[in-house]
């Protein structure tokens, strides 16, 4: 299919999709894939915000999902509403969401013949703001790549912040009056500036858009509270990060919902905690709505709780299991316990859901060979009662945590593990694993700064492969050096 064409008919299925000319042009990127980006609750908010600025507006791109035949064609990036390079755009705004993203941020740039390192750009180039997920933890390895930073939530700052850009005389000027407002990297350095929290009277965020072409088709996304007041140390999202967490009325996400939205998913870091959240689904069922939640917590998932879930459309339940075992859910500061499962998986099995599935972690700090057999004979223990599946990611330690700077379990140990899971369960549970290695990357960045951000430059420029991370991993200062050596070995 052409290109453009593609563009056409991902926009032609769209709907809510903003149109809107004026002088202060945004080209709004993600850099994943379209199908990634419009389930992104953050951007489509942010894309909401700056077109109803009386003289803003924002088209979208994306990394498209060939990069290759884009280079290839030497097609430039080009946003959706307009189908104009985004080159030609005064601003770029990028929404990060994790470390991994930065090599997204690179291609978005450089296929559209932009230089990636802010250094090398001049005032004939569009100046790049940067902002997402990512900030609430550790943006430093996206400075090099980023003219201003803002951190945190943007609902609000994002006003100010393009007020600041499009009436500066100068790009100099602009980034000296940031400097007051978010990250700015030539003016902060390693400094970061405090993360920034919207008013409660903008939330709830809500997404314009509706789309199949997406990983959530055809949803309504809005937000049923924001942040979280549990103190899960491994998690970002904990209850220190911008006061905890924020409840929205029942009225008020009811009332935002539009008519014509069949398919509803409630967001945010914590939504079953949500005090009247049995009452909402079981209310958007009522009127014949499907409901999907973003986290369902284990020992909030009650009887009425999962009744009220497959009246919405759920076909199974997922929560987090997080841990190996019950020390290391204590010890990480993880208020479930194996009764919440097996209540759960009980409850799975009478309401006549398809199966229970359970997302955990494996390379925490202190874990062992102990704490890996425990899962094998509890996770045994919960298919007896009804079908399991286990979804693994290794553990990364992420800045702006407790576990801040715990080491990465390294890959020949994550895989064994794996490998002993995999014996144990054989035949029992559905297991599925994200990759050590690239879990390795991700915990170089988390923990990383300038340096791991321009090795991702080197890496991209090498292929983008593993073995290219690896080798620009490994030529960074002696003691990042050391490091990446001990973990990947």
């Amino acid at each position: 299919m052409d290109l453009r064409s593609q563009v056409r008919e991902r926009l032609a299925a769209e709907r809510g999709t903003l149109r809107k000319q004026a002088p202060e042009r945004v080209a709004l990127c993600y850099p994943s894939p379209y199908r990634v980006g419009m389930s992104s609750l953050g951007f489509q908010t942010i894309y909401r915000e700056i077109n109803a600025r009386p003289l803003s507006a924002a088209d979208r791109a994306f990394l498209p999902d060939d990069v290759d035949a884009y280079a290839r064609t030497r097609t430039p990036v080009f946003t959706y509403e307009a189908e104009c390079p985004i080159s030609e755009y005064p601003v770029i705004a990028i929404s990060v969401a994790y470390e991994i993203e930065l090599a997204g941020v690179i291609q978005l740039l450089e296929l559209s013949g932009i230089p990636a390192l802010a250094e090398q750009r001049t005032a004939q180039h569009p100046f790049v703001l940067c902002g997402g997920p990512l900030t609430n933890s550790n943006p430093l390895p996206l400075a090099p790549f980023a003219d201003a930073i803002v951190m945190g939530e943007a609902d609000q700052a994002i006003h100010g912040v393009l007020d600041t850009i499009f009436n500066a005389d100068s790009r100099q000027s602009a980034l000296t009056q940031l400097a007051s407002l978010c990250f700015v990297p030539s003016v902060h350095g390693d400094a970061l500036p405090p993360i920034q929290q919207a008013d409660d009277s903008l939330l709830p965020a809500w997404a314009p858009i509706r789309t199949p072409h997406t990983e959530l088709s055809d949803m309504f996304l809005l937000e049923a509270e924001r942040g979280c007041s549990r103190g899960c140390q491994y998690c970002v999202m904990r209850r220190s990060t911008n006061g905890g967490m924020r409840i929205i009325p029942v009225e008020r996400i009811l009332s935002t919902i539009p008519d014509d939205a069949h398919k509803v998913g409630l967001v945010g870091a914590a939504v079953s905690d949500h005090p009247k959240i049995v009452q909402i689904v079981d209310t958007l069922a009522g009127q014949g709505r499907q409901v999907s939640l973003s986290s369902l917590r284990p020992d909030r998932l009650t009887d009425p709780f999962i009744a009220a879930l497959k009246k919405g459309g759920a076909r199974a339940i997922t929560t987090a299991l997080d841990a190996p075992s019950q020390r290391l859910r204590d010890r990480i500061d993880r208020k479930a316990k194996e009764k919440h499962f097996l209540r759960i998986a009980e409850l799975v099995k009478t309401h006549g859901l398809h199966h229970l599935k359970v997302y955990m972690m494996v390379g925490l700090p202190d874990e062992t060979d102990a704490d890996i057999d425990e899962l094998i004979g509890f996770a045994k223990e919960l298919s007896r009662i009804h079908s399991l599946a286990i979804g693994i990611s290794p553990f990364v330690a992420k800045r702006n945590t407790p576990l801040d700077g715990a080491a990465f379990a390294g890959i020949p140990e994550i895989e064994g593990r794996l490998s002993r899971l995999r014996r144990g369960l054989r035949g029992q549970v559905d297991l599925r694993a994200t990759s050590a290695r690239w879990a390795w990357v991700e915990y170089v960045l988390a923990q990383g700064s300038w340096a791991e951000g321009r090795a991702v430059l080197d890496a991209v420029h090498a292929g983008g492969a593993f073995s290219a991370y690896k080798a620009a991993f490994n030529k960074l200062p002696d003691a990042r050096k050391r490091r990446a050596l001990r973990v990947v070995a």
